[in-house]
């Protein structure tokens, strides 16, 4: 009786936050199903059902088109710029600096910040009347100009060049524990045999890497999909809906304009997105299990 108890303590102790949370992660997506192929607008509305009429008004809009623009631009430079930036920063820490764990520390504390602080930060130095711009004309520099945020063309970038300054840390970060798992008898022998340092990277440490490599860019682009927090903060999604990206376009129809059912489809959209991130992701994980035992 006694090991009975012992046994089932834990799942009873457990399964209230489990059923919780499974209710509102997976309930809620459930709902928001429901609500994409309802007339919702300013309130739920059950009554009346459309099928995909608000994904077909969905991929009829504009705005849509623009946001999955800048979501592409975003996430390919976002996404590429951090494991570039961050394979450097860990290649040049693995080659044992001094004050590494300072330096270390530099680079990780953006990852540290919310994407709101982080927003806001760049907001003020990419400000053509606060930021940088402004610093240049100070210093006498009067013909300087940097006004990218202002500039429907040019503020996506802006956004790009903040979410690669937080994420270029964590990025290192995962590379940096990579090439420490990497027996330096391989990097020795290769050096022997007359291979130059930047050879042995490229050939031998690289090619290790994949797995860290593939791991990275499912994080970096689930994260970039859910990129609402840093648009909003930097740009709030201007000049006019210039840096709109799905999330804000979400938000917008959701909770501004009053169309609750465009907001759900373009919602359900981005969790097809996610899943097709997520999903090869954890199969190539559990496929891989079976081989390791």
């Amino acid at each position: 009786m006694k090991n009975t108890f012992e046994a089932w303590l834990p799942r009873v102790v457990v399964a209230p936050a489990f059923v919780l949370g499974f209710s509102f992660i997976y309930g809620l997506m459930v709902w928001n199903g429901v609500l994409s192929v309802t007339a919702s607008r300013m309130l739920p509305n059950y009554d009346e059902f459309v099928g995909i009429e608000q994904y077909i008004r969905l991929w009829e809009s504009d705005r849509w088109w623009v946001a999955l623009k800048n979501l592409g631009i975003f996430s390919f430079l976002y996404v590429g710029g951090s494991i570039a930036i961050g394979l450097l920063l860990a290649v040049l820490l693995d080659q044992k600096v001094r004050a590494e764990g300072a330096i270390r520390t530099i680079y990780l504390y953006p990852m540290a910040l919310s994407f709101i602080v982080t927003g806001t930060a760049w907001k003020w130095m990419l400000n053509p009347s606060l930021g940088l711009e402004n610093l240049m004309h100070d210093l006498g520099w009067a013909s300087f100009t940097f006004d990218w945020l202002v500039r429907g063309d040019t503020a996506i970038y802006c956004v790009v060049i903040a979410g690669i300054w937080q994420s270029a840390g964590f990025a290192m970060a995962l590379f940096l524990a990579g090439l420490r798992g990497i027996d330096d008898s391989i990097i020795k022998a290769a050096q022997i045999d007359g291979a130059s340092l930047p050879r042995i990277y490229w050939r031998i440490i690289l090619p290790v890497l994949r797995p860290v490599v593939f791991s990275t860019v499912m994080v970096l682009s689930h994260l970039s999909i859910k990129s609402y927090d840093l648009v909003m903060a930097l740009t709030a999604g201007g000049p006019g809906y210039a840096t709109d990206v799905p999330a804000t376009f979400m938000y917008v129809m959701s909770f501004t304009r009053g169309q609750i059912g465009l907001g759900a489809a373009s919602a359900t959209m981005m969790l097809a997105a996610v899943a097709a991130i997520v999903v090869p992701y954890l199969y190539s994980e559990l496929r891989s299990k079976p081989h390791e035992h």
